[in-house]
């Protein structure tokens, strides 16, 4: 019961998009949990659910993940949900090593209930996606198209280095994902290429391209799946679903 990341410190990436995407895909396959670690709520919000509790509660000892945890529209996808409240959370944990394991010992009581637990971290390195990272097993890395791409790939992989060497010394980074990529433009492809000759087989085969309706799916409540089955975003995310399926079963 692999628990995978989806984590970069910038925000705007596409990482929720991924973690939505990637967690109904293997959903069709496998029994998932996907864990909304972001303030922001916006993985609760693009599955249509409004949480009675949050993992807030559970981070802060008032109830279970077992107890929050709900059941999604999408057979095999259940959600721990964020809310508003999670900011404070952010704020009232201090850097303790024993403050950033709360979200991996919470998960201890339901990781066998799961083939794969799916995180959506904040974006920055706060104590919320310190917690993801004590917790994941593989790490997904989200890279936007865009002129700064190897400028925060470095920062992000400096960052994993100093978790191994004091948080979660197996903690493996699965793939770096291109998104938001725009095959017209020459910048995208220029990135696409930096990365890929930096970075080689780390990175994953599967590209996401801009979508209008990996856009606007969100505001409907469903994962692309759902809401646009045949789109280019539905392919390619069943692509990088299978592709995530694959590395973790090499890994």
């Amino acid at each position: 019961m692999p628990v995978i990341g989806v984590i970069n410190q910038k925000g705007g990436v596409g990482k929720t998009t991924t973690a939505i995407n990637l967690a109904a895909h293997l959903a069709t396959r496998r029994n998932v949990l996907l864990v909304d670690l972001d303030p922001q709520a916006n993985a609760t919000s693009g599955l249509g659910l409004l949480p009675a509790s949050s993992v807030y509660d559970v981070l802060s000892g008032r109830t279970s993940a077992r107890q929050s945890i709900l059941k999604a529209r999408q057979r095999n996808l259940s959600l721990l949900a964020s809310s508003a409240d999670l900011a404070g959370a952010a704020l009232e944990l201090d850097a303790s090593t024993e403050n950033l394991r709360l979200l991996s010992r919470a998960l201890m009581g339901v990781r066998p209930n799961y083939d794969f637990i799916v995180l959506d971290a904040p974006p920055s390195f706060g104590a919320l996606t310190l917690n993801a990272l004590a917790a994941a097993d593989h790490l997904v890395v989200p890279v936007q198209c865009e002129y700064y791409a190897l400028e925060g790939i470095a920062g992000m992989m400096d960052t994993i280095d100093r978790v191994r060497q004091s948080l979660n010394a197996g903690v493996n980074v699965l793939g770096l994902l291109l998104t938001m990529a725009d095959s017209r433009t020459r910048l995208s492809q220029q990135v696409e290429e930096n990365v890929r000759e930096h970075f080689g087989t780390l990175v994953f085969d599967t590209v996401i391209p801009r979508s209008v309706r990996l856009a606007e799916a969100p505001s409907h409540g469903l994962p692309i799946f759902e809401y646009a089955a045949q789109s280019a975003g539905a392919l390619a995310y069943a692509a990088l679903g299978e592709e995530v399926i694959d590395r973790v079963a090499k890994a």
